[in-house]
């Protein structure tokens, strides 16, 4: 895709999370020119926030690569985009070995619903291959002051707790060669004055990477990250103003927000063998901002 030129119509979305269907432009989950190579043939992954955004082009390019996926979503708020998520990955699977997708509604931020979730996909499957940790939400807020301890709360349950206690669960069935993924942030890196909690959880994520990297290298599994920067996605219109919206990503150095299938790919690489020599480490699609130069 080319640089600059971007800019999105002017909307909100009055609750989170937000909904992919209703955005405009809807976000670009695949691409025709991503071509799957059986990357992934016989693996079983679960991806947390899989029903829009980067999580549903995860699922999407997962399943293409052969692999069988299950993903979470928000019962009540996400079952629509979770639905067309399940159509899109029921007609890839038709070309391909995977067994039928599942979605699972549940809220991560509490540990028996992560517990529920992780026993669902390894009964349905027996087993898990590749967890990819990616739920989110945040809050726009100009000043600390502002921020409660209930929205506090709120962010670091989603967005940190959700992946201590997926991860928790699920690394009880992952075998040697099986992979572990974390979405953080440029925030993390780059900080971001409006986003202080959001920010504060993905610098978590950063520093819960490296550290279950070296737990767990002995086991085989590989743990890393992916730190994008800005992306269309639903988090977007359902937590900025409309003013922020039309002028989303054009701060980077490629002048626009990415597209989710452009982010997927990372996954892919870091979820197959071709990162065999990789752990404890992020990779930084995020338009051309130099990180940790």
């Amino acid at each position: 895709m080319a640089s600059g030129g971007q800019q999105f119509p002017p909307q909100k979305q009055q609750t989170q999370p937000g909904k992919e269907h209703l955005m405009e432009p809807t976000p670009q989950a695949h691409s025709h020119d991503y071509k799957p190579a059986n990357k992934l043939h016989g693996k079983v992954a679960l991806v947390t926030g899989g029903d829009s955004g980067i999580g549903r082009a995860v699922c999407h390019c997962f399943a293409q690569e052969g692999a069988t996926v299950a993903f979470t979503y928000v019962k009540s708020h996400e079952d629509k985009d979770a639905n067309d998520t399940l159509q899109m990955l029921r007609e890839v699977k038709r070309g391909t070995n995977g067994k039928d997708p599942i979605a699972i509604p549940g809220d991560l931020g509490f540990e028996d619903n992560c517990r529920k979730v992780v026993e669902e996909v390894f009964n349905a499957y027996g087993r898990i291959d590749i967890l990819v940790n990616n739920a989110a939400e945040q809050y726009v807020q100009t000043s600390i002051t502002d921020i409660t301890e209930e929205q506090l709360e709120r962010v670091f349950r989603t967005n940190i707790f959700s992946y201590f206690l997926v991860t928790k669960f699920a690394v009880k069935h992952m075998k040697e060669g099986a992979s572990i993924i974390n979405t953080t942030s440029i925030n993390a890196y780059k900080g971001n004055a409006k986003l202080l909690d959001y920010t504060a959880t993905k610098g978590a994520i950063v520093a819960f990477t490296r550290g279950l990297a070296l737990q767990l290298v002995d086991k085989g599994i590989r743990v890393n990250g992916v730190a994008p920067g800005p992306v269309w996605t639903p988090l977007i219109p359902a937590s900025m103003p409309e003013e922020m919206v039309a002028n989303f990503g054009k701060e980077v150095p490629m002048g626009r927000a990415a597209q989710p299938t452009e982010i997927a790919p990372c996954y892919v690489f870091l979820a197959s063998f071709d990162s065999s020599y990789i752990t404890g480490q992020v990779l930084h699609p995020n338009g051309g901002v130099v990180v940790n130069g």
